[in-house]
């Protein structure tokens, strides 16, 4: 076996910064001019809700007073976390581009429309009193303490990253509001979904960019997000059991990520028809190829180990 092919000198981020501000200032300007503002409290049940036990000498919650599915109530938890440790993600990218500029003001914009989401969402879980309002910010405590650290380094590697994480937070959302069967809570994640929607947008086009400007080093990040990819509340407690919970119940699992995240991405971006890479990012194209092969025989075994199990529990009554 051969050591894979290195880059000879690949582009600082600092240069790559500058280069992409352009993109990044075009791509700004289309957000805002896309985007439409909403009020988290206009989708918010207030009439619904009560003091709790505590200083305000209310009534104490109930464990009969959840609300939703299990597994819709924990996809709901999970998204919520994600959404608290919004500084933790801020800094990540940051730590990557200029504090004026164009990306300042992208990051500016992009940390105050994400801010709203885990209020909206917060406030929607404890006004309909759908869960543990204690357990809630002990997790969001443990979590956010936890912070988060990209997996892989650099500006390339955070934007390839977020452009499919930002996808992936989109049908999470969608999928978990669908979930709870709830018509308040569907229609407030799935405006949610829409600011993820538009987020990835800027974030895939940066790339699309820098694919022409860096296609090697370009092609190298997208392979290594792929490979490592894991959702930013990866950290959360007990994550992994959740993770196979919100999977089994079809909000969001291997399929989806592949087929409805990954896959849209790399069409967009001309992954398989490009000709502009060189050794180090045909490379990566190919670890890409069979990867993405894997990935499908994983996906659908799950699929047919999930119909099994429906199966048993059906005939089980």
């Amino acid at each position: 076996m051969t050591d894979a092919p290195v880059l000879d000198a690949p582009v600082p981020d600092d240069d790559l910064a500058r280069e992409l501000e352009p993109v990044a200032e075009r791509e700004l300007a289309r957000h805002l001019a896309t985007v439409r503002d909403w009020y988290p409290h206009e989708y918010v049940p207030w009439t619904q809700g009560e003091d709790f036990g505590g200083p305000l000498d209310g009534r104490e919650w109930s464990p009969t007073e959840q609300r939703f599915s299990d597994a819709a109530r924990t996809s709901l938890i999970v998204n919520l976390l994600t959404e608290d440790n919004l500084p933790s993600y801020h800094t990540a990218i940051a730590t990557n581009v200029s504090r004026d500029g164009a990306w300042a003001a992208w990051l500016g914009r992009w940390t105050a429309e994400e801010g709203r989401h885990g209020t909206a969402i917060r406030d929607l879980l404890l006004t309909m009193r759908a869960v543990d309002p204690r357990a809630l910010e002990d997790a969001r405590m443990v979590h956010m303490q936890e912070g988060f650290t990209a997996i892989n380094p650099g500006l390339l590697a955070g934007l390839t990253y977020v452009s499919f994480q930002e996808l992936a937070t989109r049908v999470s959302h969608r999928n978990t509001g669908a979930a709870t069967g709830d018509e308040i809570a569907e229609q407030l994640l799935t405006r949610i979904a829409l600011d993820e929607n538009l987020h990835m947008l800027f974030y895939r086009n940066v790339i699309e960019a820098a694919f022409d400007l860096v296609p090697d080093q370009t092609m190298a990040a997208t392979w290594a997000s792929i490979r490592d990819f894991s959702m930013p509340g990866h950290g959360i407690e007990g994550f992994g059991r959740k993770s196979v919970e919100i999977a089994v119940a079809g909000i969001y699992d291997l399929r989806l990520h592949r087929d409805d995240v990954v896959m849209p991405v790399l069409r967009k971006w001309r992954v398989f028809e490009r000709e502009d890479l060189g050794p180090v990012g045909q490379a990566a194209r190919d670890e890409l190829a069979a990867f993405l092969d894997q990935m499908e025989t994983q996906a659908s075994r799950f699929e047919d180990k999930r119909e099994a199990l429906r199966e048993r529990l059906a005939s089980r009554g």
